[in-house]
């Protein structure tokens, strides 16, 4: 998430000064020294009145990358949290800002340090140390969720774009996407970080999927997450492929306890944050904290909001929708060297469809001379012209004849009556698209892929929202 987007981000939260208009606020900035000497630079926010006798209940906003507490800051000045009635601690998170230490990106480290700093908001008298919840965006989210899974007692958690495993983020299938983990990373600058991260896209670029795995492991919160019962509120995009949906729906799916899963337009590429439906996100999310917080009246019963993508209105269910198979099959044989590629295409579709999960790509592949990877790249063009990816997914190969299946993004794609899907089966993602999270390491120059028959299957909804 860049400056400019949490910019953006500040702006739209002005639709919530009307259920709170802004007054007043005691603000400090504060450094909060770790266990390790670490010193976290914070801002403490403070409603401009006496406090309750129990303490104010509080929020602790966790920024994305790259970023620090002054785009929070002015998440927290525009929204008029303090005058809801919360005591609001923003931080720059370790190796960011104006806090000392090499970052980690959400690892042991970074969940001690928020661990630290709930323990020191909690302790202070005009704190309710029972009634703290996180707000994380991005790399903030997966940091509050992972520290939620690691034990931090939060009351309420929620974490809008983010992973739960961070390992079927970046290596699904076991095949890592260097390019995405590489970008993501270039955020950080390298004197800021810690030699973990240097270590890991090394590995990355090696194609060593284990080493990644270990590495996100430790960053991740989905198996975690079946013990808790906090209540916890999932925002995920439509169509995010560094985060895709099933990062969110996954974990929807474990939750025992109070839970929200929000489908919206934000995320990152090739969405945006903000987007056109951020206010309303942001105003169910407060409150759906207000509920869980500050015992505000609301609907116990989970629920499931589905953002039409042409409309930007939201469709409440009390669970995931329910989808049905959509197959096209790809007769042919192609064969083809490291920058060759195959290519299919599907008739035009005879009336519009809204791509809900995981699409799949099923070939019957053989391999030889060191063609090391496969990967599938599915695009439509619309009947305007309009060209709509539905992103990019690969395997691992090896040698001899076998049939291989490819998991694209999970998301939520709205294609219109007419358009014609188009898929191209290369050894790389760059083959078909801008965008190439999988990166073509070298081949031997004998490498070669021969592709028979293709079976593209998508899951799309019973009943669309968007029309």
């Amino acid at each position: 998430m860049t400056k400019a987007s949490l910019v953006g981000l500040a702006a739209a939260l002005v639709f919530l000064v009307a259920e709170a208009p802004a007054q007043p606020q005691a603000r400090q900035d504060v450094v909060v020294t770790m266990d390790d000497g670490t010193p976290i630079a914070a801002t403490l926010h403070l409603p401009d009145a006496a406090p309750p006798a129990e303490g104010w209940p509080a929020i602790v906003v966790l920024h994305g990358l790259p970023g620090d507490r002054g785009q929070s800051n002015a998440i927290v000045a525009t929204a008029g949290l303090p005058a809801q009635g919360y005591a609001v601690l923003t931080f720059d998170a370790r190796g960011f800002g104006g806090s000392g230490g090499l970052a980690s990106v959400a690892g042991p480290r970074e969940v001690a340090d928020v661990r630290a700093l709930h323990a020191w908001l909690g302790a202070r008298p005009d704190v309710n140390a029972s009634r703290i919840a996180a707000l994380g965006i991005s790399y903030g989210g997966g940091v509050a969720l992972t520290s939620l899974a690691a034990g931090v007692p939060w009351r309420a958690v929620v974490a809008v774009q983010t992973w739960t495993d961070l390992a079927s983020a970046l290596a699904p299938q076991g095949l890592v996407k260097a390019g995405a983990l590489a970008s993501y990373l270039a955020a950080i600058p390298a004197e800021r970080r810690d030699p973990s991260l240097t270590a890991v896209v090394a590995a990355a670029t090696a194609g060593d999927a284990a080493a990644v795995e270990r590495w996100a492991a430790e960053r991740s919160s989905l198996h975690g997450l079946d013990s808790v019962r906090t209540p916890i509120f999932l925002a995920q995009g439509r169509r995010d492929f560094l985060f895709d949906l099933e990062q969110a729906s996954l974990a929807f799916s474990r939750l025992a306890g109070p839970k929200t899963l929000y489908v919206g337009l934000h995320g990152h590429a090739p969405s945006t944050f903000p987007a056109a439906d951020t206010g309303t996100l942001l105003q169910l999310a407060s409150t759906w904290l207000a509920c869980h917080v500050r015992d505000a009246p609301c609907d116990p019963e989970p629920a499931v909001y589905l953002v039409s993508e042409t409309t930007g209105q939201a469709v409440r269910r009390g669970t995931l929708p329910p989808t049905r198979p959509r197959t096209f099959a790809l007769a042919g044989v192609s064969t083809f060297a490291q920058r060759g590629r195959s290519v299919r295409r599907t008739a035009p579709l005879t009336s519009a469809v809204e791509v809900f999960g995981t699409p799949t790509v099923t070939a019957t592949v053989a391999t030889s001379g060191g063609f090391a990877r496969l990967i599938a790249v599915v695009t439509a063009r619309t009947p305007q012209g309009r060209e709509v990816v539905l992103g990019a997914g690969g395997v691992r190969t090896r040698p001899g004849a076998r049939k291989l299946t490819i998991r694209l993004p999970s998301q939520a794609t709205f294609l219109p009556r007419g358009s014609r899907l188009t898929l191209t089966l290369s050894s790389s993602s760059a083959a078909a698209s801008a965008s190439a999270p999988y990166l073509d390491s070298p081949m031997p120059p004998s490498a070669r892929a021969r592709v028979g028959n293709a079976v593209l299957r998508v899951p799309v909804l019973r009943t669309p929202v968007t029309r």
